[in-house]
């Protein structure tokens, strides 16, 4: 591992987290006969996943799965030097008077959030919108908060959190990287 980074959460914490999400979500949704995961591409999608799979081991709920592309919404698109891959947004269910639990591997700022906000309503008005997290890095821009997170950190503004899954990156890790500062 580069000098550079260090772990936060080893494969199996990451586990252990997404059962514990799992667990949360349903206490949270006690009586509802379904729930919608939707992941944010793109390790959104992984954790949505996984998250659907606990709650289908512990039974009772029927789980929607969808995946949601904010790529057309992000307010930061011009700073980007390559776009990103469009990958569309596959919510293949009515989420109308559903409970929706928008999931993505990191929140900091609330921008992705509110971006797939925005995409999330195109497909409906859901009951409610929950959000769950693996990691809740604190340094908020915008006032949302999750609903679920497995792991809360404040990190100095040079680190970032790097969420890597076994489905996307060959590995599962949870790790803090040091970026160089800007020249």
């Amino acid at each position: 591992m580069p000098g550079n980074e260090r772990t936060l959460l080893n494969p199996m914490q990451m586990a252990a987290g997404v059962q514990a999400l799992a667990q949360s979500i349903l206490t949270a949704n006690a009586g509802a006969e379904s729930l919608a995961l939707v992941g944010v591409f793109t390790r959104g999608v992984p954790l949505a996943k996984r998250i659907a799979a606990e709650i289908e081991k512990l039974g009772g709920v029927k789980v929607f799965l969808g995946t949601i592309d904010i790529t057309q919404y992000r307010d930061d698109l011009n700073t980007f030097q390559m776009v990103p891959k469009l990958e569309g947004s596959d919510i293949a269910f009515d989420i109308d008077d559903l409970n929706v639990v928008l999931c993505d591997e990191v929140i900091y700022t609330g921008r992705s959030v509110r971006a797939a906000l925005d995409e999330l309503l195109n497909f409906g008005r859901p009951k409610r919108v929950q959000l769950a997290v693996l990691v809740d890095r604190c340094g908020r821009e915008f006032p949302v908060q999750p609903d679920f997170s497995a792991l809360k950190v404040t990190l100095a503004p040079e680190e970032r959190v790097a969420v890597r899954f076994e489905e996307v990156d060959g590995q599962d890790a949870c790790t803090v990287q040091t970026q160089a500062p800007a020249r």
